[in-house]
This record gives structure tokens, C-alpha cells and sequence, in this order.
């Protein structure tokens, strides 16, 4: 893969742009003549108000929704109608709006986001139809869906004392209803400033005319004043923690260890370092929980690790979760798995992994990230990102390098630093009687 060089332009009204054109070489070996644009916003679930569970997710539909010069469902039209891809996603940091479209129509992409950046359509008809989507979306996925939500609606509270890091991002239903115009205009007011936003371009773009572009479209779009970001740090867990969730649609039992990650911010080679634990333990037939719960024991039917609450590492900055989800039949106890994940932890704790697993796993660590970047829309994301998150985007390129450089004391480090007395444990309970 051919890394993008990378080129940055700060606009007056504060929005950060970061290009990222193939090079020659790169067009040479075959890149499609396409263009990946995102806008990320310094917004996510942990910038909710208390009794406004959900409504950052709730304000990413509202975008969708038109704006002051463009009718409801234009943007879709004008994105499809030029043979691209569009969508959004909300997380725990951020609001991400993106688009892969031919690279002749990057003018309507950066026309389409600078639009709705200087006005969406927020009325009243658009909000309570928006409100009825999200708590359908809710019902598909969490309510009516068997482990819906684990672990990632249901761990943050065992594990997190507050607000912005223990509550639903999904939405409380009634929190969802009783949001008003005057609430999402506050929310757009406050959060989706220029100044708050880092605007990405990837792929076959000239960067010259880029700027320009980017110029004509952003450039008049009003400076606003930008929030101080607060913190979310809280004290990690003095005491194992435990709580419990009764799951009717679930067919079997199942648990979840959550245990707090370096700041991937300021301790980012500790924070690496568990995500190559996380592979060594369940990446693959060969990963030590499969082999030791799956095979071996036959404890579980399905065992999971991973650095990210949201499934993904480096989504977040601190707080972030480590999490272990295993689903078991009724005739193992809960202990028994937690058990024997203790002491799959205490052997790495004690002795590292092997040069030869811990070679395997890193390479092919860096080769997913490869075949993930040769994606223009992964690529473009990554880089957003990074850039909002680290305030780097050159970090995506350097990842491969910085994850080979991690050594098995390392991950015996991290290992060991999953103590039993700072952790939460997160029981589901099946209800419906499946089991």
C-alpha cells in the first residue's frame, strides 16, 4: 500500500481539512477514480446532556433530513444520482457524514456537506419522524434482538460511575420524545460549528483544486464559537463490580468483562499493546481463549476480546473499555468461565506470548489494516479521525510499524494489569425460557 502524503489547510471559520490524494504510483497500480469525503464533529454520546440520552444518534438522522436550500431526501438523490455511497455513524467521541462518489462529482460532495453544515432542516415535522426511526432502530437492534446491546449499552454502567460514560447512547424512549426544536437547534448551535469539525478528503483528488473547492463551498459557512471539550476521566474501579441483565430473548446464558485501557491518547504504545492481547486471545482458531474455552474445556460456544467499547480500538479517547464476552450453556456456571479466563490472563501475565504467536498476530494485525486502508471510505475515516482524536492523522500510516514494535513483556504488561479488583462483571440472564 502507498501511504497518502498528507496536506493540511486550517479555513477562517476554523474547520481543519485534511487532503490526502493517491499518488502517481499509487494510480499507476490500479486506484479507481474515485473520492472519499467525511466530516467528523467533536460530538458523541459522552457530550449528551443528562435527559438527552440519545440524542446525539438523534441529531446524525436529523442531518439526513435536508436543509435550508435543499428539500428532504435531496442529498440522497444527489449522491446516488452520481454513482456514490453515502452514510453516518455516531460514537462515543464523534459524528462522522460520509460519502464515496466518482471523483468528477467531489464539487456536489463537498457542496452536499457544506450545505447542511451551515443549515439543516430542524422542524418539528422532521424531529418526531426522526424520533420514530431511532426507537424503531432501537427496537431491531437492542429490544427485540437476542443479546442486544452486550456489551455495549449494558457494561458502561456496571463499570463507569458517570453520566456521560455509564448511560444508554442509544436513547431512553422517553428521553427521545421529549426532545424539542429548541433543543436540537441548541445542540447544532453548540456542537456543529466549522470550528468543530475536521473535513477529510482521500483519493483521486488534485489538491490545488481541492482547496479551492473546499474554499468556495466552507468558506462562508459562519464561525461559531467552539465548546471546551471537558474531560470524562473518572477513578478506576477500587473493586470488582457486578451487575446483572435478564435477556428474554436470549437463548443462553452469557457474560462480560469490562476493565478500563490506557489513554490511547497519552499512553498510546499501552494502549497498542492491548490490542495485540486482545488478538492473542481470541484472534483465530489458534488464539489461546478459543483453543483453551472453545476447544480444550468446551466452556463456551462463543468467546470474544477487544480493545474498544464500540468493537473497534482507538475510537475513543480515555476513558476506553477492554472488553471479554463469552455465551455459555446453563450447565456451566459463570465462574467457570470467568475461571478460566483468569488464568489464560495470569500464564500471559507470567510468561508473555511466544515469539512465533506473537509474530503471527501482529502481522496479521497490520495486514488487515492494509487491506481496510486500500478502502478509500476506511482510509478517508481513519484519517478523520485520527486527525480529531490525535490531532494526527499520520497515525494511521504508522500504526503497522508501532504495533510490530510491541514485545511480549508488553503484553504480559497489559495482561497483568487485568486485575479481578478492578474490573466489572456483566451477567445475562435468559428469561424466555430457550435455555
Amino acid at each position: 500500500m502507498v501511504e497518502p502524503e498528507l496536506h493540511r489547510v486550517t479555513l477562517p471559520n476554523g474547520l481543519r481539512v485534511v487532503l490526502a490524494p493517491d499518488s502517481a504510483a499509487g494510480q499507476r497500480a490500479g486506484r479507481a477514480p474515485v473520492v472519499g469525503v467525511s466530516v467528523h464533529y467533536d460530538v458523541g454520546f459522552r457530550s449528551e446532556p443528562e435527559g438527552r440520552t440519545g440524542f446525539a444518534h438523534l441529531f446524525e438522522h436529523l442531518m439526513f433530513q435536508g436543509s435550508e436550500s435543499l428539500e428532504k431526501l435531496a442529498h440522497f438523490r444527489h449522491v446516488q444520482g452520481s454513482g456514490g455511497t453515502f452514510n453516518g455513524s455516531t460514537h462515543q467521541d464523534y459524528t462522522d457524514y460520509h460519502q464515496v462518489l466518482p471523483s468528477e462529482a467531489l464539487e456536489r460532495g463537498l457542496f452536499l456537506e457544506a450545505d447542511r453544515m451551515r443549515a439543516p432542516k430542524i422542524t418539528e415535522e422532521n424531529l418526531r419522524n426522526q424520533v420514530d426511526v431511532v426507537k424503531e432502530e432501537i427496537r431491531l437492534n437492542v429490544l427485540n434482538r437476542p443479546y442486544g446491546g452486550f456489551p455495549w449499552i449494558l457494561l458502561p454502567p456496571v463499570l463507569y460511575s458517570t453520566f456521560p460514560n455509564a448511560h444508554n447512547g442509544y436513547g431512553d424512549f422517553t428521553d427521545l420524545e421529549q426532545a424539542t426544536v429548541d433543543d436540537c437547534a441548541a445542540f447544532f448551535d453548540t456542537f456543529y460549528a466549522p470550528g468543530n469539525a475536521v473535513l477529510t478528503v482521500a483519493g483521486d483528488l488534485d489538491v490545488d483544486r481541492t482547496v479551492e473547492l473546499v474554499q468556495r463551498h466552507f468558506g462562508d459557512v459562519p464561525a461559531r464559537e467552539v465548546p471546551v471539550r471537558p474531560s470524562f476521566a473518572e477513578p478506576a474501579p477500587a473493586t470488582e463490580l457486578r451487575g446483572a441483565h435478564s435477556d428474554p430473548h436470549a437463548p443462553l446464558p452469557a457474560v462480560a468483562l469490562g476493565y478500563r485501557l490506557p489513554d490511547p491518547v497519552g499512553e498510546l504504545d499501552a494502549y497498542l499493546a492491548n490490542v495485540v492481547l486482545a488478538a492473542i486471545l481470541t484472534d483465530g482458531d489458534a488464539s489461546r481463549l478459543q483453543q483453551r474455552l472453545v476447544f480444550r474445556d468446551q466452556l463456551v460456544v462463543d468467546v470474544h476480546a477487544g480493545a474498544g467499547l464500540m468493537g473497534a480500538p482507538l475510537d475513543a479517547r480515555d476513558p476506553d473499555t477492554f472488553t471479554f464476552t463469552a455465551i455459555h450453556t446453563p450447565d456451566v456456571g459463570v465462574e467457570r468461565v470467568i475461571g478460566a479466563i483468569d488464568e489464560v490472563l495470569d500464564d500471559l501475565a507470567a510468561h508473555g506470548p511466544a515469539a512465533e504467536e506473537l509474530s503471527r498476530v501482529t502481522a496479521r494485525w497490520s495486514a488487515s489494516l492494509y487491506r481496510e486502508h486500500d478502502r478509500v471510505i476506511s482510509r478517508t475515516l481513519d484519517l478523520g479521525s485520527a486527525e480529531l482524536l490525535h490531532g494526527r492523522a499520520e497515525l494511521i500510516s504508522e500504526l503497522p510499524a508501532r504495533i510490530g514494535e510491541i514485545s511480549a513483556d508488553d503484553v504480559a504488561a497489559a495482561a497483568k494489569a487485568m486485575r479481578a479488583d478492578a474490573r466489572a462483571v456483566l451477567e445475562i440472564q435468559p428469561t424466555g425460557g430457550a435455555a
